[in-house]
């Protein structure tokens, strides 16, 4: 099972959201839509939840078009968050596990599951509005994937969320790839994206700059990032032939190369023939390429 959207376009008179969208997300993959806010993400989500519907191309799950799709295959955590203040935490699962039709034994044993697992246990009778940002946030999401869904989008999921709470969330989500779901996510912070996702679409003022595998598009750059630990200034380090940036990190260095073939020369330059404490060249990070690719500091 995939979805497919195919030259997908979203116009509002005479503003383009999306132009000539392309991408394939495979069952059971982890698939990053990334860009500036205003990029078009949140429509291209409520184009493949049928909540908007596109001007031109086709969205299909399966070879089916989404719009014909029964609405309890697919799961959304919107980027507005929305749940109920006076309603307590366990009610309102219960409430959303309903409305989608889920049998009272296996809605019990989804909501004991992922409450325990997010660490709700001595919430779960407590009003949401006497909440953390964060707890309120963790219901929301749950509440987007108790009637499990075979696919799942989750817009800006990570928003808000502390580092331990952070952690929780990206483990749930490998939990529920493990289990054959699908999901789409967007989010801000890239370093999230680079350890969850295989493939992504990098999106620019509503057209696509990359549809493809993460690996792929770190070799559009080439291993160019070089981190280094020398008793060589900056002043020096600058001069030295291939390189086009330095900054200092620290107790060290990272160099922005023209080429990875300069590496080998600037290694004998700075090691001399002795022992360099550090010498590692790879591919840029994705919050590198992000910025360069969007606009910000460029590689």
């Amino acid at each position: 099972m995939t979805l497919t959207l195919q030259k997908v376009t979203k116009r509002y008179k005479d503003f383009t959201a999306v132009q000539d969208l392309n991408f394939t997300i495979d069952k059971g993959e982890i698939f990053g839509l990334i860009g500036q806010n205003g990029a078009g993400k949140t429509t291209t989500f409520r184009m493949i939840l049928d909540l908007q519907e596109t001007t031109s191309g086709t969205i299909t799950w399966d070879g089916m078009p989404v719009n014909k799709l029964n609405r309890d295959l697919l799961g959304y955590l919107p980027e507005e968050r929305g749940i109920f203040p006076q309603m307590k935490v366990e009610e309102q699962l219960i409430f959303f596990g309903e409305l989608r039709g889920m049998k009272h034994d296996v809605l019990k044993r989804e909501i004991d599951f992922w409450i325990e697992r997010f660490d709700l246990e001595e919430k779960r009778q407590q009003k949401a509005e006497t909440l953390s940002k964060g707890n309120q946030q963790k219901v929301q999401l749950i509440a987007s994937f108790l009637h499990l869904p075979q696919f799942l989008i989750l817009d800006e999921p990570f928003s808000g969320l502390d580092p331990v709470n952070m952690e929780l969330l990206k483990n749930a989500i490998l939990l529920l790839k493990e289990q054959g779901m699908t999901i789409l996510f967007s989010s801000h912070q890239m370093d999230n994206v680079e350890e969850l996702c295989d493939h992504l679409c990098l999106l620019k003022r509503g057209v696509s700059l990359f549809s493809g595998s993460l690996l792929d598009l770190k070799k559009q750059y080439g291993k160019i990032k070089l981190t280094l630990r020398t008793h060589l200034p900056l002043e020096v380090l600058e001069r030295l032939e291939g390189v086009k940036q330095v900054r200092e990190e620290r107790d060290q260095f990272v160099l922005t190369l023209q080429d990875e073939s300069y590496a080998r020369k600037i290694f004998e330059r700075v090691s001399n023939g002795e022992y360099i404490e550090k010498f590692s060249l790879d591919y840029l990070s994705l919050d590198e390429i992000f910025k360069d690719q969007v606009g910000g500091s460029h590689v």
